[in-house]
């Protein structure tokens, strides 16, 4: 359908459906969820010319002396939410923010990505991504203890969320969130959901409509939801795995190499990967906004969090994992980026690392030597004298490599790339030298 189509759509869906509020859904530049809720009657011309709002109320908008956004709802991402009532019913819609003069607002996370999207496009490209989110279940906010002891996909009666992640999955799915699978992950408490590939924008809408869906079912059943990478020492880290591939106008997966019969990739995709390794340190700042996530980060046993821009086929502490190829699966060929965490922006981590692919490519860049499952082993210091390149080891270094990067102010536009960093540098400063940060993570992970 095109817009004036899905308009029509949404208009009769919310007289046939008796929609009473209709919530639209904006992201800011930090990666939190916002909304506000417009009459059914506004609706229409909520479409034609927007709805003013406030933007110096949100954190990385605008100053107050221009303090005028308008929020243009996006037709093709309209839900009814299921938990709310079928009478009187609540709608949900995404948003695009602009200026005052319709001009898309340059601190607006899906405009960044629809940006790099139309990139792409120009370069014969679209972005596919699947995700898997991993988060710890805690008895409140205050409070990080494990709820169980149940490990990787054990199946026991003492796994005590089982019906929580079911509530979750069916959630998702009336929101046409598909789900691939979930799981109790490998940490106690520690669980992981996984949904279907998408192309990049609808991915992170989706991501966004997951994360929301998480904590609320999680609050209905009397308990917490943590997106924090560690939240736990000495346990397992939570991430979120992004898997990429690019196609061409024709539906062909650029990313299938029929010549390779070892990895299955074609050029496209090598040098693709060549460009997020060569631009790791850059886009870390990105991918892992927090300053616990470079507890994730750090080097230990058992930890299959990657610390060095490396990939390889079977490694799953390599940046890039490459999935084993399924034979007639040519569709299925990807790259899976490791080193994202849930606290991530998936607008921006998805708009960074798509940037610096099609620099790879581009510019042809060339694979470093493969890491493989038998190097898992080896020491940071032995990963940096065979060549690779260390992530940084903590928010501060990573804000030095994104302050001095032409290509993340190029990536991200000025007006994110600035508040970006003048915004993380103050949490550093502030929270870096806390003993115990749980109470601050959680503030930044749920505010």
């Amino acid at each position: 359908m095109d817009n004036s189509q899905n308009i029509d759509f949404v208009l009769r869906t919310v007289e046939e459906r008796d929609i009473r509020f209709v919530r639209l859904w904006f992201v800011d530049v930090l990666g939190r969820l916002k909304s506000l809720a417009i009459s059914p009657e506004d609706l229409e011309a909520a479409f034609e010319e927007g709805i003013g709002f406030d933007g110096s109320a949100i954190d990385g908008f605008t100053a107050p002396e221009e303090a005028d956004m308008l929020a243009f709802p996006d037709p093709s991402t309209f839900q009814v939410l299921p938990w709310r009532p079928s009478s009187d019913g609540v709608a949900r819609i995404f948003c695009d923010v602009c200026t005052p003069d319709r001009k898309p607002f340059e601190g607006d996370p899906r405009n960044c990505l629809r940006r790099m999207f139309h990139r792409a496009e120009k370069a014969g490209f679209l972005m596919n991504v699947g995700t898997e989110l991993e988060f710890y279940y805690f008895p409140d906010e205050h409070t990080p203890a494990p709820l169980d002891n149940v490990g990787y996909f054990d199946l026991l009666p003492s796994d005590s969320a089982r019906d929580v992640r079911r509530n979750t999955v069916l959630t998702l799915e009336k929101m046409s969130v598909p789900v691939e699978y979930t799981f109790h992950s490998s940490g106690p408490s520690q669980h992981g959901i996984s949904l279907r590939h998408a192309e990049a924008l609808t991915m992170s809408d989706a991501i966004m409509t997951a994360k929301h869906i998480i904590r609320l079912e999680a609050f209905q059943a009397g308990v917490h939801a943590s997106f924090m990478p560690k939240p736990i020492t000495g346990e397992a880290s939570s991430a979120m795995f992004l898997h990429q591939s690019l196609f061409d106008y024709k539906g062909n997966n650029v990313f299938w190499g029929e010549d390779d019969p070892v990895y299955h990739l074609s050029p496209v995709a090598k040098s693709y990967m060549a460009g997020i390794l060569a631009h790791a340190a850059e886009i870390t700042a990105i991918t892992n906004p927090t300053v616990n996530s470079y507890k994730r980060l750090a080097p230990g046993r058992g930890n299959t969090a990657p610390t060095h821009a490396t990939w390889g086929l079977r490694n799953r502490a390599a940046m890039i994992r490459i999935p084993i190829y399924k034979p007639g699966k040519q569709l299925s060929t990807r790259i899976e980026l490791r080193s994202p965490d849930p606290m991530a922006n998936p607008y921006l981590a998805c708009a960074v690392t798509l940037a610096a692919g099609l620099d790879g490519i581009k510019r042809g860049l060339e694979l470093p030597p493969e890491t493989e499952f038998t190097d898992t082993d080896l020491s940071g210091r032995d990963l940096t004298r065979l060549g690779y390149q260390p992530l940084p080891r903590n928010l501060d270094e990573a804000l030095d490599y994104f302050e001095g990067s032409e290509f993340m102010k190029d990536a991200l536009g000025e007006h994110i790339h600035g508040f970006f960093l003048r915004k993380k540098r103050c949490e550093w400063r502030k929270y870096a030298s806390t003993v115990s940060q749980w109470e601050v993570e959680q503030y930044l992970a749920n505010s």
